[in-house]
């Protein structure tokens, strides 16, 4: 017999446990990074928080609900973010990146596969814990991809990129809140009039996801990310299957081949990945019914079409400097130029993306 009480205590008390033993064993800062990731996973699965979502229902249904709390939440870190990074620039950094082709195509490549598999970074992780199929198949070829793009990223780079642009201190806060109102108010211009409030739920996830945005910023010493722990995942297995990586100017360098030679607990984006998904499962498995979600009856044309964009959407993020969590997300809030060109071309793609979902046969039968 199933005793819901007793279930769902003995996943808390494992979650719990898992974080207490990564303090202990790693660091206490490694076990509060784990823990922040638990708290973007219960609130981006438990309030129903994301990105490629809001993005679509404004895309199909002129409702910028979603957008506007991701809006909200943004000028929420920007306002912390910015000036505590120019008070202990060499503690802290930004999500900083040039705006490049390779950025732009990767960003516009990105916004198409994540309306195709319904979920960006932190989106695809949600889903795959909360036992999504579609995300559980989408994940592995996301992290192939990532570690793919990432071989390839320099040689990308070198087809032509703009110096960095950042905005700092209370100056960059007065310009993104000002930019972030901006697109806003053209987001409300064109909603349909019953969508132009933002419900209760968005509003408290928006201040969530910004208090743990600004927490994993003093934690780690950098911003919420996602795509780069997934790339390193499959670096680690590679290079213990003793692939050579020294091929790739990324993988080989100093930095990045000491994360593939460290522990995965020592990794401050693999750790959130990981609290994110423990996170979601954690909410499905609390609702009664929650993670028992049945197999979709889809076309095998809609399997490949996830398979390929999975990879793509983990390709496109490297190329793009990140994805809606990364580039977004913290490239907007600690100030970067390439997050606003990025959200740009990640919308434009993500417009293609809608349509391209029902030719693939992703649209659930009624």
């Amino acid at each position: 017999m199933d005793h819901p009480i007793l279930r769902r205590s003995a996943v808390v008390v494992v979650a719990m446990s898992l974080v207490l033993a990564v303090a202990i064993f790693a660091g206490v800062r490694y076990g509060l990074m784990l823990m922040i990731g638990l708290g973007f996973g219960l609130a981006l699965e438990g309030l129903r928080f994301g990105f490629a979502g809001p993005w679509r229902a404004m895309i199909l249904r002129r409702d910028p609900s979603g957008i506007l709390a991701q809006l909200l939440a943004i000028a929420i870190v920007a306002t912390v973010a910015l000036p505590l990074i120019d008070a202990r620039g060499g503690e802290l950094m930004g999500a900083e990146a040039p705006v490049g082709w390779a950025m732009i195509g990767g960003a516009f490549v990105f916004g198409v596969a994540m309306q195709v598999v319904l979920g960006c970074g932190s989106g695809t992780l949600v889903n795959a814990g909360s036992g999504n199929p579609v995300g559980l198949l989408a994940l592995p070829f996301f992290a192939i991809g990532s570690f793919a793009g990432a071989y390839h990223l320099i040689a990308w780079t070198e087809l032509g990129a703009l110096p960095i642009v950042r905005f700092t201190g209370w100056s960059g806060v007065a310009i993104t809140l000002t930019a972030l109102a901006g697109v806003a108010f053209f987001f409300l211009r064109q909603a349909a009039p019953e969508h132009r409030r933002i419900p209760g739920r968005y509003l408290v996830a928006a201040t969530v996801i910004a208090m743990l945005a600004i927490a994993n910023l003093v934690v780690a010493g950098q911003p919420w990310g996602v795509v780069y722990g997934l790339g390193l995942w499959v670096a680690k297995g590679a290079a213990g299957a003793g692939m050579d990586l020294s091929g790739s100017a990324f993988w080989a360098a100093s930095g990045s081949m000491e994360r593939v030679q460290s522990s995965l607990f020592t990794d401050y984006t693999s750790l959130t990945n990981i609290g994110i998904m423990a996170g979601a499962f954690l909410v499905a498995s609390w609702r009664s019914g929650g993670f028992s979600q049945k197999l979709p009856q889809l076309p095998l044309r809609a399997w490949l079409a996830t398979i390929v964009a999975g990879f793509l959407l983990g390709y496109s993020s490297r190329l793009a400097f990140g994805c809606n969590v990364g580039a977004f997300f913290s490239g907007v809030s600690t100030g970067s130029l390439h997050g606003w060109v990025w959200f740009v071309a990640a919308f434009i793609g993500s417009i293609q993306g809608v349509r391209l979902r029902p030719l693939l046969g992703l649209e659930a039968r009624k």
